[in-house]
C-alpha cells in the first residue's frame, strides 16, 4: 500500500488521526509528548494528496495550537492563499493533480516571502537542490517522525518572525519577545541573538525537560550540530541569569534542560 510505504514514520500518530479531513484542530489531548500546546495560532497551509497523511498533518499541527488549512492539490492555490493568509506552507512535492509542490512554492513566492517546507519521497541531491531553488526553506523525506516536523515548523516560524509577540514571566524573569529583551529582577540582560532564542525556547516550555537534540532543532534549525554547542550556550546564558538571582535553567542528567523558577 502506497501510504504505508511513504508515511510509516509517523506510526502511532496516524493510528489516532486518520479520519475526518477537517480544516480545524485536533481532538483535545492529541499533543506530541514534550511539545508545548501553548504556541500562538500561526496559520499553516498544507498541500498533500494522500488523504491519511493530510488528516495526520491537520491533527498533529492542530494539536500544537496551529490553525491548519489542508488541500489535496494546488489547482486553486492563489485563491486559497489569499483567503487563508498562511504564515507557513508544507507542500508535498509529487502531486498527481495540478501543479507540483515546486510550482506551488514559486506561485506563493510571487506575492509573499512565505516560508516553505517540502515533503517528498525522494531525498537525492538533485531533488533537494530543486526544492531550494524553487524557494523552499526546509526539506523532509518520507518517512519522517512527526515530532521532527513540529521542531522544524517551530524553528522556521521563529526565524521568519511569524509567531506572535508575547511577554512571558517566570519568577523574576521577564522575556519580551516583541522587543527582543530579557530582564531578571528588573535588570536588563545583555544576551546574544542565539542566547535570546535559547532562553525563549526554554521559557516557552517552562517545566518541560528539553533534550539537546530538541534544542538544536528549535534554536539552530536542525540537529546536525555537535550537542556540545548547546552546553556552551546554556553555560553562558546561566552566568548572565545567575548574576541577578538563583538558578533558573536546571540540568536533568541524561535528559536535557528545564526552566523552573
Amino acid at each position: 500500500m502506497r501510504f504505508a510505504l511513504t508515511c510509516r514514520g509517523i506510526g502511532g500518530y496516524l493510528r489516532r488521526s486518520v479520519g475526518t479531513e477537517s480544516k480545524g484542530s485536533a481532538p483535545p489531548g492529541f499533543g506530541v509528548p514534550g511539545m508545548t500546546t501553548e504556541a500562538p495560532r500561526a496559520r499553516i497551509l498544507t498541500v498533500e494528496d494522500e488523504a491519511a497523511m493530510r488528516s495526520a498533518l491537520t491533527a498533529v499541527l492542530g494539536a500544537e495550537g496551529y490553525e491548519v488549512r489542508a488541500e489535496a492539490d494546488g489547482s486553486a492555490i492563489a485563491a486559497v492563499a489569499g483567503d487563508f493568509r498562511p504564515d507557513l506552507a508544507i507542500l508535498d512535492v509529487q502531486l498527481p493533480v495540478g501543479p507540483d509542490g515546486y510550482d506551488i512554492a514559486r506561485r506563493l513566492r510571487e506575492t509573499s516571502d512565505l516560508p516553505v517546507i517540502f515533503l517528498t519521497c525522494g531525498g537525492g541531491y538533485g531533488a533537494r537542490r530543486a526544492g531550494f531553488e524553487a524557494g523552499g526553506d526546509d526539506y523532509l523525506v518520507k518517512p519522517f517522525p512527526m515530532e521532527e516536523l513540529l521542531w522544524r515548523v517551530g524553528a522556521l516560524l521563529r526565524r521568519c518572525a511569524r509567531l506572535s509577540s508575547a511577554v512571558r514571566e517566570i519568577g523574576d524573569l521577564t522575556l519580551d519577545e516583541g522587543a527582543r529583551r530579557a530582564l531578571r529582577a528588573g535588570e536588563v540582560l545583555e544576551l546574544t541573538e542565539t542566547e535570546h532564542r535559547l532562553l525563549s525556547v526554554l521559557a516557552g516550555q517552562s517545566g518541560q525537560v528539553l533534550s539537546k537534540d530538541k534544542l538544536l532543532a528549535e534554536v539552530w534549525g536542525y540537529g546536525e550540530y555537535d550537542p556540545n554547542l548547546v552546553e556552551v550556550h546554556v553555560s553562558s546564558l546561566r552566568k548572565k541569569l545567575e548574576a541577578h538571582g538563583p538558578r533558573l535553567i536546571h540540568t536533568v542528567t541524561g535528559a536535557g534542560y528545564v526552566v523552573r523558577a
